[in-house]
């Protein structure tokens, strides 16, 4: 089952890859990246030609732990923003 976030994380990266992330005050440590992939638009918009097409968007899956407890977690870098978010938490 996913849970779909929107908050804002504070991300720490190596080579463009995250390494480390602050989400609600806990630190989590990167163990492994799961999946990574990168949208230019959001296509869901394409029915809506007022819609704006939003800059490139990075997408991370990544196995991390803020201690022995290992999760899935997908993290959004936007890079119109310069800002990294949780998009959603697996359990």
């Amino acid at each position: 089952m996913t849970r779909v976030f929107g908050d804002p994380v504070e991300v720490w990266t190596t080579d463009g890859r995250p390494v480390r992330f602050v989400w609600r005050g806990r630190l989590y440590s990167v163990r492994r990246v799961l999946e990574h992939w990168v949208t230019t638009r959001d296509w869901w918009r394409e029915q809506q030609p007022e819609a704006e097409v939003t800059g490139e968007r990075e997408f991370w899956r990544v196995e991390a732990t803020p201690d022995r407890e290992i999760g899935v977690y997908e993290l959004r870098y936007d890079a119109a923003t310069d800002g990294w978010m949780l998009s959603r938490v697996w359990d």
